[in-house]
């Protein structure tokens, strides 16, 4: 495992870190594929200033239309604000929930809020999707940052010569991909379009 302690960066461009990830899901919450027992995610985590926090946001929200209008998911985008057992200060909190939300207007898509669903060290903004069934699955995930940054004390040297603490954005597109190819499975009943399955032409 990398621990971060104190990185100095200087910003000219957001710093962003993909990677694969496996994870154990919560004792007692399985079922299927949509909830097995470990999973795998994409995850990343972007760098950035608050300057351009708004920007990557906007970026990520159309990541995720993207990929969801390829697949052709009915989803919704619900803003989970903070919980009662968060972490930091509530200013910077405030701060997170107000740049979340002010994306998501601009955006143009539907939202609803989701209070106190927030992950416990900053407010997310999570794509449910409708499956087949009817039944609702939060499958991307996108989370703005403030403290811990300031937890690791990372800095970076901005334009002004003087160090400043960056924030980070944690984005799932995917999520769980075990998850996403049972809402997949059941969303084509089987019948894969060829760019995802190309062996049927054979």
């Amino acid at each position: 495992m990398l621990l971060l302690v104190a990185i100095v960066f200087f910003f000219q461009s957001c710093l962003e870190l993909a990677q694969f990830v496996c994870r154990n899901e919560i004792s007692g919450a399985l079922s299927g594929l949509t909830r097995v027992r470990q999973f795998h995610q994409d995850d990343a985590h972007i760098f950035c200033t608050r300057e351009q926090l708004r920007n990557e946001i906007k970026s990520c929200l159309q990541f995720v239309e993207k990929i969801y209008k390829a697949f052709g998911f009915d989803y919704e985008l619900q803003l989970s604000t903070r919980p009662t057992d968060y972490m930091g200060d509530l200013e910077l909190w405030e701060e997170a929930e107000h740049h979340l939300e002010t994306c998501l207007q601009e955006s143009g898509s539907n939202w609803s809020i989701n209070p106190g669903d927030g992950a416990f060290y900053g407010p997310k903004i999570d794509v449910v999707v409708t499956d087949a069934m009817n039944r609702h699955h939060q499958t991307a995930t996108i989370q703005l940052d403030f403290q811990l940054p300031c937890r690791f004390k990372l800095t970076y040297r901005g334009s002004d010569d003087n160090l400043h603490t960056p924030v980070m954005i944690h984005r799932a597109i995917l999520g769980s991909f075990e998850r996403i190819l049972g809402i997949l499975t059941e969303h084509y009943a089987g019948k894969w379009p060829f760019w995802l399955s190309p062996r049927q032409v054979v």
